[in-house]
């Protein structure tokens, strides 16, 4: 979910069979001349139906952020669980917490080219806040030979509480587990299906747990250091 151009799709074949689905008719385009044997799908995350299901549902690089809402997070979880088979795992990277973003930051990223001749990039982002939403605007300047050009990419993305994340898993018939340390600082979420046979009368006591007690959820959490 959320493959953009598939840069990190190309790294699962041909160990894995691999699909990939995202919004951006343009990112897609560039995604299937990277891995033109890979199959590749526009839709939202909130509602595509692919007709099947799989033994993962990945959303990775805090893509699940561009969920505005606590609904939306609700609706996107349930459509990974609803690509899941029984035993599958959902892996979804998140975004910042209410209490990690800090508005007034400025974050700054270069990209020197190869050559003199190559294109250069600078990104440049100071964070904003707008009630639950991170607000960016990245003003990016791409230096070539023939000149420097100047784009502004704007963003907004949902800040989500732990609790309202474990949440949307279990209300989606997921077991969540939490691993504080992730692929970034932002830590990432793990949920499972659970097998057929699991004890029903358990699961609805969880679902009916994390609805009642939305800032206080449980869930299992991962050991905070590896090794």
């Amino acid at each position: 979910m959320a493959c953009g151009t598939g840069l990190h799709l190309r790294h699962l074949p041909p160990a894995f069979r691999a699909e990939g689905v995202d919004r951006s008719a343009e990112m897609l385009a560039v995604a299937r001349v990277r891995l033109p044997g890979v199959p590749f799908h526009r839709g939202d995350m909130r509602t595509v139906d692919l007709g099947r299901r799989f033994d993962v549902v990945s959303c990775l690089f805090s893509s699940i952020g561009y969920m505005r809402t606590v609904a939306d997070l609700r609706a996107a979880i349930a459509t990974f669980a609803r690509h899941l088979r029984p035993g599958g795992v959902v892996v979804v990277e998140p975004w910042y917490v209410p209490t990690a973003y800090r508005p007034g930051t400025v974050y700054m990223d270069a990209i020197p080219g190869k050559s003199r001749t190559a294109l250069h990039q600078v990104r440049l982002i100071v964070a904003q806040r707008k009630g639950r939403l991170s607000i960016m605007d990245a003003h990016h300047l791409v230096g070539a030979p023939a000149g420097v050009t100047h784009f502004v990419e704007h963003h907004e993305m949902g800040l989500f509480a732990e609790a309202e994340v474990a949440e949307a898993f279990v209300r989606a018939g997921l077991e969540p587990v939490f691993d504080p340390v992730g692929i970034s600082d932002r830590g990432l979420w793990f949920g499972r299906m659970p097998a057929p046979g699991a004890d029903r009368a358990a699961r609805g006591r969880a679902k009916r747990l994390a609805v009642r007690r939305a800032r206080a959820v449980r869930w299992a959490r991962l050991p905070a250091k590896r090794g």
